[in-house]
């Protein structure tokens, strides 16, 4: 196909930028958007120039998009995406890809039988500097990373760990080529009844230790990743898009000299490219950078730390009760 017919379901906070974003693409055609809140959908459409509904089957019953982009609550993935492929049409969802695994798997398996192309929206692996790092790192023996905010009452649906977290731990699962063999995670309830904070400790199979850590009630807002090799100390700052790395050359004469490093690379909008690569893979039938194996994975370790998170709480208040 040469132009895809587009529609986005569910425009709030992100959702309405999705929507801008398939205007401003080549091959895309922007056909309608849809929210429950159908006020809301209408204050989006009408400056792009499409139709707004309430009800998303009615969008894709009147416009007959070929693909949707899934920007709804997490308890609705599921749902609205199994209604979309069912019409057999090419979805991207946004992460979470679902809030179970067993829920991702029904989704795996009606994406190939429906042949639809399934994204799961992880906008971090479209990062310039992310991408640009994945070209250079090899084999690294310790990655740690910190996602850190202010508390927003704007996500109530998850915790921390579905709504943060799980960047981190996508990027880390395709960084490092070696089977995972244990994870181990604390975390606490500060401002929601969903952890707010947590850490989180990944082991793989080839000696690989990664360590996790994110908040959304921190004061200081930080996006950072970093990464130790044997002969470098690679810095990747995800919000400037920006990579310093950090080697000990030893000179002639015995002395070593600390070499620091700034690659240069074109910075671009994550969301547009990862929205662009969605449309050319719909166009060309070609499946996904971060496809729903991807968004299953990441949604399994997830869903491994959130148990030993609240588990370790129970246990805790079982103890502190019986003092």
């Amino acid at each position: 196909m040469d132009t895809v017919r587009v529609g986005v379901v569910g425009v709030g906070h992100l959702g309405m930028h999705h929507a801008r974003v398939y205007t401003e693409i080549l091959g895309a055609q922007l056909v309608g958007v849809a929210d429950i809140n159908e006020e809301r959908a209408q204050s989006i459409a009408e400056p792009l120039g499409v139709s707004a509904y309430g009800d998303f089957e009615k969008l894709i019953k009147e416009k007959h998009p070929d693909a949707v982009s899934i920007v709804v609550p997490t308890v609705g993935h599921y749902e609205v995406a199994k209604i979309a492929m069912e019409h057999g049409i090419h979805v991207l969802v946004e992460k979470p890809v679902t809030t179970s695994v067993d829920e991702a798997e029904k989704l795996l398996n009606l994406a190939v039988e429906k042949n639809v192309i399934l994204q799961v929206g992880h906008i971090e692996r479209f990062n310039s500097a992310v991408q640009h790092a994945r070209e250079f790192i090899k084999d690294p023996y310790f990655i740690q990373t910190r996602r850190m905010g202010p508390f927003s009452p704007r996500i109530s649906d998850v915790g921390v760990v579905l709504d943060l977290m799980i960047h981190d731990v996508d990027i880390i699962l395709s960084m490092v080529h070696s089977d995972l063999v244990s994870i181990s995670a604390v975390g606490s309830c500060i401002r929601t009844p969903h952890e707010d904070i947590a850490s989180v400790q990944l082991r793989f199979a080839n000696g690989t230790i990664a360590q996790i850590l994110v908040s959304r009630v921190s004061e200081k807002r930080q996006r950072q990743m970093e990464i130790t090799e044997a002969e470098r100390y690679i810095t990747v700052n995800y919000e400037a898009q920006d990579i310093t790395v950090q080697r000990c050359v030893r000179q002639s004469g015995g002395n070593v000299v600390e070499v620091m490093e700034h690659p240069v690379f074109p910075k671009t909008e994550p969301l547009k490219m990862e929205l662009q690569h969605f449309i050319s893979c719909v166009r060309d039938g070609r499946q996904p950078m971060v496809g729903i194996r991807d968004g299953k994975r990441a949604l399994e370790v997830c869903v491994a730390a959130l148990r030993q998170i609240h588990e370790d709480k129970r246990q805790a208040d079982a103890i502190l009760s019986a003092i």
